[in-house]
């Protein structure tokens, strides 16, 4: 693992939470390294651990051993304003004030870089135009950003941390209550920006039909234990039937997606 190209390593990671006196294990001795130019997805079944994993490559949660390094750098030891400037989050739960607009909502990705005031500088502005451009939603910069649809609004939260400006870009369920077309319409953006920015684009899904699709590399979270592959090695691996644990659902290796019987 030691390319250049690694944004966010991990090294003998182990995830999980303290309850009660007790640790709950999640996933242990992990080691895998997302590079720069990828589209990664994240898939598993629900309550397997996937928000977790997303918490602790973030540095929101410790992880319970092991370490999570981004750029070669201990997550941990990287201050919340030079952290700002090289990862940026989607969550979609977050969401900001009623009344501002679309450009604001963007803007408010510049805000690891703005001075003590929070004025935008010419360059500023410049990075939330680019990211404007990059994701096509010039006409939506004056509408209010209640006015607008889900499917917009995932994209103008994604046009934000574009405008942040991170080689890295983590999303939380980005495509949750979003119908087909939206859906495809999210990934097969995230799939063009990963290419056009060489950036690195992280991402949880339940659509893994779709992920497997788009994807250049997969992490998919098992009872057992955690993969991470080009979903054609995957595939060939047999890992996709053992993510859900029903009889009527089953991976068809050769057309590379489920079928429910």
């Amino acid at each position: 693992m030691g390319s250049d190209k690694y944004i966010i390593t991990t090294k003998d990671l182990s995830i999980g939470y303290h309850a009660k006196g007790k640790t709950n294990t999640i996933a242990d001795q992990m080691n895998f390294g997302l590079a720069s130019g990828q589209l990664i997805s994240l898939v598993g079944a629900n309550g397997i651990g996937k928000s977790t994993l997303l918490r602790t490559l973030t540095g929101i949660q410790k992880p319970l051993q092991g370490s999570v390094y981004l750029n070669d750098k201990n997550i941990h030891q990287i201050p919340t304003i030079e952290l700002a400037q090289k990862l940026s989050l989607v969550l979609t739960e977050n969401l900001p004030p009623n009344n501002l607009t679309v450009y604001e909502l963007i803007a408010l990705g510049r805000q690891p870089y703005t001075n003590w005031l929070g004025q935008l500088s010419e360059d500023d502005h410049q990075k939330i135009k680019q990211a404007i451009a990059l994701t096509n939603i010039e006409h939506l910069v004056s509408k209010k950003h209640y006015e607008i649809s889900d499917g917009q609004l995932q994209i103008v939260l994604i046009a934000r941390a574009l405008a942040q400006d991170t080689p890295l870009i983590i999303l939380d369920e980005p495509t949750t209550h979003l119908d087909l077309l939206h859906k495809v319409s999210v990934f097969k953006l995230l799939k063009k920006l990963s290419l056009e920015t060489d950036k690195c684009i992280l991402f949880s899904t339940h659509d893994v039909d779709l992920a497997i699709q788009l994807s250049n590399q997969m992490i998919v979270m098992t009872d057992s234990k955690v993969y991470y592959d080009q979903p054609c090695n995957l595939i060939s691996q047999g890992v996709f039937n053992t993510l859900f644990k029903d009889d009527s659902i089953t991976f068809d290796g050769e057309k590379g997606k489920f079928i429910i019987s």
